[in-house]
């Protein structure tokens, strides 16, 4: 089995479910560290004619991380590719035993069960703590309905302020955010790399958690330690 990923954290249970069936990866797949695969560009603009050339016996992709051109000229190039749908943590499991399985695992993978086994010995959530999640600045982009990084932190007892917005990832105002006076403002480090110092800047004066992308958007192994990671990450943003 020749597998190409162009979703970074299929790449990762891939890898630790199948050893040597990746041959081609995107540029922003970088776990596990050290993979030696053909990279075949980004998520969003693939090199069509590179992975054509790998000759895979299927191409991983995700409805939202890949887009529809992409994937169709794939499938007139005669490849076969299986687009995977990730809105929660749930259907995070099922695609993700469908994907390995596809790629031809013998069974189901230990890390598999051992991240099911983590999310389901959280408790339930107590009072919950209001949040906003910026995904993006310039314009500021948020979290809204429907995202599997939502539902991530309703899991952990956080509630997005934007969750029942129209849009998935509206663009609102950075004084909108700032006067939602959330509980803590939640700042990824993927897709945009808020950090220590352009991130809690903008939000002076309310409580900001630095969080792990990969742990908040990733749906592969980094699910087991998810929880407790961005967890530790909330409690002392709020202390």
């Amino acid at each position: 089995m020749r597998v190409v990923s162009l979703v970074p954290s299929l790449t990762e249970a891939v890898t630790a479910s199948v050893p040597g069936a990746l041959v081609g990866a995107t540029d922003w797949c970088t776990h596990p560290a050290g993979l030696d695969v053909v990279r075949i560009g980004g998520t969003k603009n693939p090199k069509v004619d590179r992975i054509v050339a790998l000759a895979p016996d299927l191409v991983l992709a995700n409805e939202e991380e890949n887009r529809g051109p992409d994937l169709a000229a794939l499938r007139e190039a005669g490849l076969n590719v299986l687009v995977t749908e990730v809105r929660n943590v749930p259907q995070a499991f099922r695609e993700l035993e469908r994907v390995v399985a596809a790629c031809g695992a013998p069974a189901r993978p230990r890390w598999l069960d051992e991240a099911e086994a983590a999310w389901s010995r959280l408790p339930e959530p107590g009072t919950r703590t209001t949040a906003v999640v910026p995904v993006w600045r310039r314009p500021w982009m948020v979290l809204g309905r429907d995202t599997f990084a939502g539902d991530v932190l309703a899991r952990l007892g956080v509630g997005n302020l934007y969750g029942t917005h129209p849009e998935r990832y509206p663009k609102v105002p950075l004084q909108e955010l700032r006067d939602a006076a959330p509980d803590v403002v939640v700042l990824p480090d993927e897709p945009y790399r808020f950090t220590a110092e352009d991130g809690p800047e903008a939000f002076e004066g309310l409580p900001c958690a630095l969080v792990s992308g990969r742990h908040l958007t990733w749906y592969g192994p980094s699910l087991i330690q998810a929880p407790h990671v961005l967890a530790r990450a909330l409690r002392a943003a709020r202390r």
